[in-house]
């Protein structure tokens, strides 16, 4: 993606209850300046590109990347809208289609956010809650304590470094009725996106 689209306004911002679900959707302590690196990575964007879309110092971007600091809560939260993957996005219809006809429980999250994009049927009739009730929410409040501590890993792993990443784990339950999470073994991958976003498939595999 050339800079110059950074530049220009793109990608759109995040206006009304999408940007006010924010805050909500990072309850995940997400490494942000790596998810941030990743992104600007996969879109061929440059360091000065994103500080002048954010309205910061190429300096400051470059050790937000590097770790050495952490951006505010208002700047993390101009970080997720613009790395944010959106569940609207019509480019990304083939692959949600290919997740919703899935004869497997599988669903597809935004891997910075946890919001659900997509999810088959499988998935979905395990739900007490109607899945369009969920679409564009983080299914984060609903994580076992076996998918946090497998969440809080990520960043040791190299995880956010690069896209196509899977891990495998098991969990144990959520204890929740509403979206329950069984014991079984669940398999993680990441995927890029059409807007240059990354999502996360997690499949149940036992």
């Amino acid at each position: 993606m050339p800079a110059a689209l950074i530049s220009q306004g793109w990608p759109p911002p995040l206006t009304g209850s999408a940007a006010r679900a924010t805050h909500v959707d990072m309850i995940s302590d997400l490494p942000i300046g790596l998810a941030l690196r990743r992104f600007r990575r996969l879109n061929m964007v440059k360091q000065s590109a994103i500080a002048e879309r954010l309205g910061v110092s190429q300096g400051c971007v470059s050790r937000w990347e590097s770790g050495a600091h952490r951006p505010d809560a208002a700047q993390r939260e101009r970080i997720v809208q613009l790395i944010a993957a959106s569940a609207g996005n019509d480019r990304d219809a083939a692959l949600k289609r290919l997740v919703e006809s899935s004869q497997r429980p599988v669903h597809l999250i935004c891997d910075s956010t946890h919001r659900l994009l997509a999810a088959s049927r499988s998935r979905a009739a395990s739900w007490r809650t109607d899945v369009s009730e969920l679409i564009g929410r983080s299914l984060w409040p609903f994580a076992s304590a076996e998918i946090e501590a497998a969440e809080a890993g990520l960043f040791e792993s190299g995880w956010f470094e690069r896209p196509w990443q899977s891990l495998e784990l098991r969990t144990g339950g959520n204890g929740r009725s509403d979206v329950p999470v069984p014991p079984s073994r669940v398999l993680w991958e990441t995927v890029p996106l059409a807007d240059g976003r990354v999502g996360r498939l997690t499949t149940t595999i036992g």
